[in-house]
Parts: C-alpha cells; sequence; structure tokens
C-alpha cells in the first residue's frame, strides 16, 4: 500500500455506512502467541496473526535471538522453529521501537535464558515507558540486568544466567505488560514461583488473557487468585501446543472504531471474527457498554458475526474504562456528537503509553471546541460546536489516529468536504497498517 501523506483530510460519509469488515488480529495475542511459540519443542503455526510495526520487531527480535520465524503476510501466517537454537546466539542487540509488549516480553524472556548478553533499546518515546516493576521483579529472582541509561528504562544489558524460584512482587500499576511478562517465562524458573501484585492495582483482562494463553500452550501448572492477586507457577521444561497449530483472534480494540462508526454515519456494518464467548480480550467490554447505554445495537453475544447499527440513544455516557481502557480514546473522541456530557474514568495508567493519552486527548478535544474537565484518572467532556479546519495532532499515537478519523468521518458542514485533518496517519502501522484504507473502501461502498 502507499505510504500516508504527513497530514490527511479525512473525508466525511455522506451517506449511511454500508459493508462488511474483517478486522487484523489482535496485537497482544499475536505478540504473547509469539513469545511461547519460542517456548514450546516444536514448530508452531500461527494463524490469523498481525502483520503490523509491533509484532514485526518481536519477530525480528527473536530471528536475532536464534529462532527461525517464517512470515507469510498474504497468509497471515507466522511459523516459529528451531526452537532448541534459541539463546545460542551469544549476544544480541534488539530494537523494540516503542512496542511497549515486545520491550517487556523480551527483557522477561532474555532474563530467563540460561546463556548471553542481551542489549535491549527503542525509540526515545520507548525510553520514557516504565520498565521498573518488571526490572526489579526479575532481580528479585536472580537476573542480571542493567539500565544502561536512566534506572527503569530503556535501554538495558541482561546477562542471562536463567531464574531462580521464590516469592516475588511486582508492582505493575503502570503496565500489566509487566506482570504478564513475567508470569510468561516464569516456568522456566529453575524452583517454583509465587507472585504477588503490589495494592491488587493490576488490570486483570490482559493478566487473564496471558494466563489462558499459557493454558492453551499446554500449561496448566499456574494456580491465580485475583482477591488479593496471588500467582504460583511450577517450573516446566516448555510449552506444548499439541496440534502445532494457535489461531490469533480479530483485534477487539482495533473493533471499537467499527463498532462506533455506526453512531457517526448512520446506515449499519457487520463485523467478522469478533468473539463474546470465551474471548482472550477484555476489550470486547467496549462493544457491550455501547449497547447496554442504547448508543449501538445488533450485538449478539453467542455468534462472532455483528450486524451494528446506530442505538435509539444518542446521550452522553458515564463509564469506568479501567479493565479496557485501550479503547477510551474512541468514545472520547465521539463525545461531541453525544447530547450532554461524558464522563470517562479509570484511565490514569494510560498517561504511561505511547504518550500521554488523557492529557492529550484533553488537549484535542479542547481544540475542536469542546469544555473538557480533565483530573489524573478521568475527562469529563462538555459537548459544543465542533470547531472546522481542526488538525489533530497524534502524538505518534496510533489509537489517536484511528479515534479522531472516526469523528471526521461526521458530515459536519452537510456537504461532503472534510473539515477534520489527521497530522502522522502512518502511526496507525503500529497496530493497524490498512486501516485508512478500510475505511476509504467503507465510504466508496456507502449508498
Amino acid at each position: 500500500m502507499p505510504p500516508l501523506p504527513p497530514s490527511l483530510p479525512i473525508q466525511p460519509f455522506t451517506r449511511p455506512v454500508r459493508g462488511r469488515v474483517t478486522l487484523p488480529g489482535s496485537k497482544s495475542i499475536t505478540n504473547r502467541a509469539l513469545l511461547l511459540a519460542a517456548l514450546c519443542d516444536q514448530p508452531v503455526a500461527l494463524t490469523g496473526a498481525l502483520f503490523s510495526d509491533d509484532t514485526r520487531l518481536m519477530t525480528e527480535a527473536l530471528r536475532k535471538l536464534g529462532f527461525t520465524v517464517h512470515a507469510d503476510e498474504a497468509a497471515l501466517t507466522l511459523r516459529v522453529s528451531d526452537q532448541a537454537k534459541g539463546f545460542t546466539v551469544g549476544e544480541a542487540d534488539l530494537f523494540v521501537g516503542l512496542a511497549g509488549t515486545a520491550a517487556r516480553f523480551l527483557t522477561a524472556l532474555c532474563a530467563a535464558a540460561t546463556q548471553g548478553t542481551y542489549r535491549l533499546d527503542g525509540v526515545p518515546q520507548m525510553r520514557k515507558r516504565p520498565m521498573q516493576g518488571l526490572i526489579d521483579a526479575l532481580r528479585s529472582l536472580g537476573a542480571d540486568i542493567r539500565c544502561t541509561g536512566e534506572e527503569g528504562f530503556l535501554p538495558v544489558e541482561i546477562r542471562a544466567h536463567g531464574l531462580r524460584g521464590g516469592s516475588v512482587t511486582v508492582d505493575a500499576r503502570a503496565s500489566s505488560q509487566m506482570l504478564s511478562a513475567l508470569l510468561m517465562v516464569a516456568p522456566l524458573a529453575s524452583a517454583p514461583i509465587t507472585i504477588s501484585v503490589l495494592e491488587n492495582s493490576v488490570r486483570w483482562p490482559f493478566v487473564q488473557m496471558s494466563l489462558n494463553m499459557m493454558r492453551r500452550f499446554g500449561y496448566t501448572s499456574v494456580s491465580a487468585h485475583n482477591e488479593p492477586l496471588a500467582i504460583k507457577v511450577i517450573p516446566a521444561r516448555h510449552y506444548l501446543l499439541p496440534a502445532g497449530e494457535f489461531h490469533v483472534e480479530s483485534d477487539a480494540t482495533a473493533a471499537s472504531y467499527f463498532i462506533a462508526l455506526p453512531m457517526v454515519t448512520h446506515g449499519q456494518l457487520t463485523i467478522s471474527d469478533y468473539h463474546f464467548v470465551l474471548p482472550l480480550q477484555g476489550d470486547i467490554q467496549f462493544a457491550q457498554l455501547l449497547q447496554r447505554e442504547g448508543l449501538i445495537q445488533g450485538i449478539n453475544e453467542h455468534r462472532p458475526v455483528h450486524t451494528i447499527q446506530k442505538g435509539p440513544a444518542i446521550k452522553g455516557i458515564t463509564a469506568d474504562f479501567s479493565t479496557f481502557s485501550d479503547t477510551f480514546l474512541t468514545l472520547a473522541a465521539l463525545a461531541p456528537l453525544l447530547d450532554g456530557p461524558t464522563k470517562i474514568t479509570g484511565i490514569a495508567h494510560t498517561r504511561k503509553q505511547e504518550t500521554d493519552r488523557v492529557a492529550g486527548a484533553a488537549r484535542e478535544l479542547k481544540r475542536l471546541g469542546q469544555h473538557v474537565i480533565e483530573a489524573d484518572d478521568s475527562l469529563e467532556i462538555h459537548p459544543r460546536p465542533l470547531t472546522p479546519g481542526t488538525e489533530i495532532e497524534t502524538y505518534h499515537d496510533h489509537r489517536f489516529a484511528m479515534s479522531f478519523a472516526i469523528l471526521g468521518c461526521h458530515d459536519l458542514l452537510k456537504n461532503g468536504n472534510a473539515w477534520l485533518t489527521i497530522k502522522d496517519p502512518g502511526c496507525c502501522a503500529k497496530t493497524f497498517p490498512a486501516f485508512f484504507d478500510l475505511l476509504a473502501e467503507l465510504r466508496a461502498g456507502a449508498h
């Protein structure tokens, strides 16, 4: 696909949306599956995998560590093999870009290796994303991890000699990825590990995703209690995926943009491969919230295919997004179209993601003419007339680009002319490279 321009005017929909959307695979699941596949003792094929910046960074890092990863992008398949050759390279320099999953998962993976020296680094923005909770936990289990810049952040150097067992407390307040990373490599330790979480403040759905995937990859010697959160992991030589194949679910966070699109353009949109029965992803709660509040209709939680329409309500809502916070920007961007204020809570931790998402959302909404009350853990958005000619700053954050692009699909000027521009639309390559192409196809097919 051709590269996107530095700034992209969003063409509104002048007719109700129609069509069917096939979403990309989940980034969270793809990168977890890549790590778990590397810890199996036989080749593993990942079907429906996501091909994006973050997963390519993870894939390339595994190759540098000695694993073979064959990618068939046309078939959406990744095949991991030659696991016995992993960590036989002696040393490696791993680049993680701005991929938090890759940074945290690879730090834990390299610390659990029995040999080698590994250096991890990312872009300057990644050097600001917290790693301290994971680094401290791994060090307490015997890992030799040296922060070669600022303590608690990338870059790091790991001199691997395996992990010992014992009890460890993880501070995962900044990101549940730190707990997930430790969990998935814990079976490689020389003795059982009991993990406690500081203040029980971790966002459980992503931890549950990791635990469920560990079980699907054949590891059942783990017991978890959510109140208070304590997890015991028994050593195992490797993971085992009996069928040798794992299917990656469609991305529930990416689905949020297209679940919201009928609210903006009316019409209806069919979304495939979106699962509510035994799903791995907590972000399905976004669709449940919007349907419960009457903003959309058409979600059938017993089927993987949903035909979504605008619901009967247009009122603002109040909701706690603490367990599905990757989707809060979708609602925040659309709040100007709702009748009455919208209050989003449980989002303080998103200040430490790709950017400070709370402050960024408040800034861009104010640029759009909205009255916004920003607190540490919340945003309250009071609709005001939208300001035409607004250029949205994305802060190199894919979720800003996609959320506000959906708002731009609203025909504000009633003449089909663009009134909102997205800066750096190419940042969507992080998780959804084809986002703007798919939006254009839907616009062309609207009638």
